[in-house]
C-alpha cells in the first residue's frame, strides 16, 4: 500500500514540484511507513450461544445430532477430532438464519483482512472449554489464516467459579498448548457479575478467581495476562485506576495487564493531551508498583469471613432482584429502564433477549435505571446482611473486619467505593420517583428497600 504514495511522491519532484512532495504527503508517507493502515488492533467479541447456535446447524445439516444437546466430554471430544483433521466442515449448502450468517460473515471478514488489524478473539458469556475449541474450529473453517488469539470472557459467578477448571482442562490438550505456545488472555467481567450476585459477591469472587487462574497458568508453564472488563461505574466495577490495579490479588499483573475503558468516562481520561499523559501515566505506575510491591495476602481468617458474607450477600440479592415477585414491576415503573431501549444512545441493544426479565437486561440499563434514581441498589444491596450476619454472630468480627479495611487493599478499596456511592446517593429522591409513578401498592416495597439502604449505610460506618 505505500507502493501508490511513493509513485505520487516520485512523480512530483520529477515534474519540478518537490516542495509539496516534501509536505503533508511525506509526513503521510511516514506516518503509513511507522504504523500502517491500522493504529489500533480492533477486538472482535460475540456470545458464546451464537457460536453453539452455528455448530448445531452444522451437526443437525451433516445428521450427526445436536450439538447444543451433546454433553460438554462430547463437544470437545467432536471439536477436537475436527481440530486435528483436514476436511472441511461445511458447504455453501448449509442453511442459515440470519443470526448464523452474521456470526460466519463476521469470519470471512477477519479472513478478508490484513491480520494486524485485528487483535483478540473475545467469546463473552463462556462457560465452558469448548466455547474456546468452537471459536478455533470456526476461525479454520472460514480460512482465517493468522487465527485471532480466542480470550473467553467469563462474567457470571458460576462461571468465574468453574473458570480454573476449565482453564485447567484446555491446557490439558495438547492441540490446545501447542496452539496457545505459552501465551493466554483471560477477561473476567465485572459487570454482570455484579449483576448476577451483587457487588460484593462479585468482587471477592473475582479476587478469588484470579488466584485461581495465575495458579493454573503457573503449572501449565504459561504467561497468563488478565484483561478486567471493568465498567466506568462502581455498580460496574468501575474506580479509581491506580487504587483498582493496586487491589489486584499478588502475583497476577507481573507488568502487564488489559482493561476496558468504557464510553462514558473515555473523555475524562482520554479526552485532551495531558489527560491522556496523566491516565496512561496512573497505569504504567500503578503496574510497576503492584510488582514491586506486592499487596499483602489475605489471611486464612479474612478468607473464610469473605466466604460466609459472600454466601449471605448473594441470598439477600438473589432473594430480592430474582426471587421477589413484585420487584421486576417496582423496577419498571419507579426507573426510566423502558424508556432506555427507545433511545439511540449506546452501542448495543440495551436486551440481550427481546423478551425476558432481569436475566436479559444488559448491565450498562441496569446500573443506569438505578443511578437516575440516586438509589445504586446494585452496588450496595448485599453488604448490609452481610455486616450484620457476621457481627450478630460473633461481636469480635467486626474487629476483624476493622483489621481487613487498615491492611488490605482489596478490601478497603471495596468499602471506600460503596462509601462514596452512599454519599452520592439520595434515598429522598427514589421516594419522590416512587410517589410520582409507582402504584400506591407498591410503595411498602420501596420504603423496605429504603430502610435497607439505610441499615446498610449505618453498618458500614462502624
Amino acid at each position: 500500500f505505500l507502493e501508490p504514495l511513493e509513485l505520487c511522491y516520485r512523480s512530483l519532484c520529477d515534474c519540478g514540484d518537490r516542495s509539496i512532495a516534501d509536505g503533508s504527503l511525506l509526513d503521510f508517507l511516514r506516518q503509513v511507513s511507522t504504523f500502517g493502515l491500522s493504529l489500533v488492533r480492533l477486538d472482535i467479541r460475540q456470545e458464546s450461544d451464537r457460536h453453539t447456535d452455528v455448530l448445531d446447524a452444522i451437526t443437525r445439516h451433516l445428521e450427526i445430532g445436536s450439538y447444543r444437546e451433546w454433553s460438554e466430554e462430547q463437544k470437545q471430544e467432536w471439536l477436537l477430532s475436527e481440530l486435528r483433521g483436514k476436511r472441511p466442515l461445511f458447504g455453501s449448502d448449509l442453511p442459515k438464519t440470519e443470526e448464523i450468517s452474521d456470526v460466519l460473515d463476521t469470519f470471512h471478514v477477519v479472513a478478508e483482512l490484513p491480520p494486524d488489524s485485528f487483535g483478540a478473539y473475545i467469546i463473552s458469556m463462556a462457560t465452558a472449554p469448548s466455547d474456546v475449541l468452537a471459536v478455533e474450529l470456526l476461525q479454520r473453517e472460514c480460512r482465517v489464516n493468522q487465527p485471532l488469539r480466542v480470550v473467553p470472557l467469563f462474567e457470571k459467578l458460576a462461571d468465574l467459579e468453574a473458570a480454573p477448571a476449565a482453564l485447567s482442562r484446555l491446557f490439558s490438550i495438547d492441540w490446545y498448548r501447542d496452539r496457545v505456545d505459552g501465551k493466554q488472555e483471560v477477561m473476567i467481567g465485572y459487570s454482570d457479575s455484579g449483576k448476577d450476585a451483587g457487588r460484593f459477591s462479585a468482587a471477592w469472587q473475582l479476587y478469588k478467581a484470579q488466584e485461581e487462574l495465575i495458579k493454573v497458568a503457573k503449572r501449565y508453564g504459561v504467561k497468563l495476562t488478565m484483561f478486567h472488563g471493568r465498567g466506568g461505574t462502581v455498580g460496574r466495577g468501575g474506580g479509581p485506576t491506580h487504587l483498582a490495579i493496586l487491589s489486584q490479588p499478588p502475583d497476577t499483573i507481573h507488568g502487564s495487564l488489559r482493561v476496558t475503558v468504557q464510553g462514558e468516562v473515555i473523555e475524562q481520561s482520554f479526552g485532551e493531551e495531558h489527560l491522556c499523559f496523566r491516565t496512561l501515566q496512573r497505569f504504567a505506575a500503578a503496574t510497576l508498583e503492584h510488582g514491586m510491591h506486592p499487596p499483602v495476602s489475605p489471611k486464612p481468617e479474612w478468607r473464610a469471613l469473605m466466604d460466609e458474607m459472600a454466601v449471605v450477600a448473594t441470598k439477600e440479592y438473589r432473594s430480592i432482584v430474582f426471587q421477589e415477585p413484585r420487584f421486576v414491576e417496582y423496577f419498571r415503573l419507579a426507573t426510566p429502564e423502558l424508556e432506555y431501549g427507545r433511545m439511540n444512545i449506546g452501542s448495543r441493544p440495551s436486551k440481550r433477549k427481546p423478551s425476558g426479565g432481569i436475566e436479559s437486561l444488559r448491565a450498562i440499563p441496569w446500573i443506569f435505571a438505578w443511578t437516575q434514581t440516586r438509589f445504586h441498589l446494585p452496588v450496595w444491596l448485599g453488604f448490609g446482611a452481610a455486616f450484620k450476619h457476621i457481627i450478630q454472630k460473633d461481636f469480635k468480627n467486626l474487629h476483624m473486619l476493622q483489621e481487613m479495611y487498615n491492611a488490605w487493599p482489596f478490601f478497603r478499596v471495596t468499602i471506600d467505593l460503596v462509601e462514596m456511592v452512599f454519599a452520592k446517593g439520595d434515598p429522598g429522591i427514589a421516594a419522590l420517583y416512587d410517589k410520582l409513578l409507582v402504584s400506591e401498592d407498591l410503595w411498602s416495597f420501596g420504603e423496605r428497600l429504603r430502610a435497607n439502604y439505610e441499615e446498610t449505610k449505618s453498618l458500614l460506618l462502624q
